[in-house]
């Protein structure tokens, strides 16, 4: 057999790396942060328990990386909603709206997320948060600011602010009310973004399929992976 090109090498490794972020979100949401470990997400995603260790340093890091695969994606989504648009304003309410969109569909998700964010690492600097930060910026950019380095710290703190704010335990606050106090801040019309009814201001039903954001489709390069066959047949070992 001739050995893989690096293309192919350089795909299995995304693909493998995908279904470990999509594997972590999924295994956290069924069993909470701390009573999930690493060898769990390799299970779920098929892969040897060594290959989670080539990829993130730790749980934590690996965890917050596929929470912020989940916002840049839903930010992506939101801006480029159809019909499109390149209007500055119009594209700073729907990035308003996808980041409490998330707190709202996503509590306990996000809960975890900013209880993560305050342990001593803080932001894990990872291709994710780095396109969440780029999409951020742009945002801010195209809203007309002329100190971006000074205008996209505040919005990430905002933002920040007002999720915490909605999925903190028993006191909440509802999204119309921190939506308001954003949209004024920024001189916002209601009408724009994708302003909440009642219903979805008080929560929506949940998509629990994150699938979408994650790119596993199988193909030759997946089939040949030999991460992906250790994994598999360590499942159907258990599973005899």
């Amino acid at each position: 057999m001739s050995p893989r090109s690096a293309s192919v090498n350089e795909e299995l490794r995304r693909r493998s790396r995908e279904r470990l972020l999509q594997a972590a979100l999924e295994v956290v949401g069924e069993r909470g942060y701390e009573a999930t470990t690493l060898a769990d997400i390799a299970d779920r995603a098929g892969s040897a328990r060594g290959l989670v260790s080539y990829y993130f340093p730790g749980k934590r890091q690996l965890v917050q990386s596929a929470v912020h695969r989940v916002m840049h994606r839903s930010l992506e989504e939101g801006l480029e909603r159809e019909p499109r648009t390149e209007d500055g304003r119009e594209r700073m309410a729907r990035a308003i709206d996808a980041v409490l969109g998330l707190a709202r569909d996503r509590p306990v998700l996000m809960r975890q997320h900013m209880a993560g964010l305050l342990q001593s690492e803080g932001f894990v600097q990872c291709p994710e948060q780095k396109r969440l930060a780029e999409l951020l910026r742009d945002t801010v950019t195209r809203h007309g600011s002329q100190n971006v380095d000074g205008d996209y710290p505040m919005l990430r703190s905002l933002l920040m602010g007002s999720v915490y704010a909605m999925v903190l335990p028993n006191v909440p606050m509802q999204l119309t009310t921190l939506r308001a106090e954003l949209f004024k801040r920024y001189r916002l019309d209601w009408e724009m973004g994708f302003p909440p009814d009642a219903q979805e201001a008080s929560g929506g039903t949940c998509e629990t399929d994150l699938s979408r954001f994650f790119a596993t489709g199988e193909g030759p390069a997946e089939q040949s992976d030999p991460s992906r066959r250790t994994g598999q047949s360590r499942q159907s070992g258990q599973s005899k």
